[in-house]
């Protein structure tokens, strides 16, 4: 078999560095720092606050950790999606592998390459959540809901073209209470050079986020 090289947008995700920037989560906001007052004021106290006052307490979370990304796909889903690729993926490192983490599978049998992302991410609220999932969103204008996955879904599928080389790929993003879900799965052939079909990528990509939210929801507090 010839071998092809792959093209350098393909190639450049192989590094685990660059799929995590460009998955974004390296750059999800931390808490918040406390103000300069608070510092100064060590009790938590006003001049005007009671100390029998009641204090004002944070809804509890939905979700408190992410769960295990590498796990969150079955083996025949993975063997359908990404032909040739080992089925318990690589999990990337993440800055906090506790609220963000991403599994990833890829594989070149014959002619034909795949590449399949899991992530997911929780946040601090149901409102935070709600602002990051629109915020996905609109980055990636021209797709349309998906209904039924999590409380909010969304799918787009863009098709990009390097040295006469096609790529297509699909994004999901799900949102369930306090907590993401994005997928992303694509395709090359190096013999034709095109792409796989925008229904085949797209219910690919949706398959794999259908089961990677019921993945999460088994972690509901």
């Amino acid at each position: 078999m010839r071998s092809f090289p792959l093209p350098i947008a393909l190639t450049a995700r192989l590094s685990p560095v660059i799929v995590l920037a460009a998955a974004g989560w390296a750059l999800s906001s931390g808490p918040m720092a406390e103000p300069e007052a608070a510092e100064k004021n060590p009790t938590g106290k006003t001049e005007t606050q009671s100390a029998s006052a009641p204090s004002q307490t944070q809804a509890p979370k939905t979700y408190t950790a992410a769960p295990a990304p590498c796990d969150s796909v079955t083996a025949k889903t993975v063997k359908s999606l990404v032909p040739g690729a080992k089925a318990d993926g690589k999990e990337i490192r993440s800055t906090d592998s506790e609220l963000r983490r991403t599994c990833s599978w890829n594989a070149l049998k014959g002619y034909e390459y795949r590449w399949l992302d899991v992530s997911f991410e929780v946040l601090e609220s149901e409102e935070a959540a709600e602002r990051s999932y629109q915020g996905r969103v609109e980055d990636r204008s021209g797709g349309g809901a998906v209904p039924g996955l999590g409380d909010a879904g969304y799918s787009v599928v863009n098709l990009s073209t390097e040295d006469k080389q096609q790529t297509r790929e699909g994004v999901v993003v799900a949102r369930a209470s306090n907590a993401l879900v994005v997928v992303t799965y694509n395709g090359s052939d190096f013999e034709s050079k095109k792409a796989p079909g925008t229904d085949e990528i797209n219910k690919g990509a949706i398959k794999a986020a259908k089961e990677a939210v019921a993945a999460l929801e088994k972690n509901r507090n």
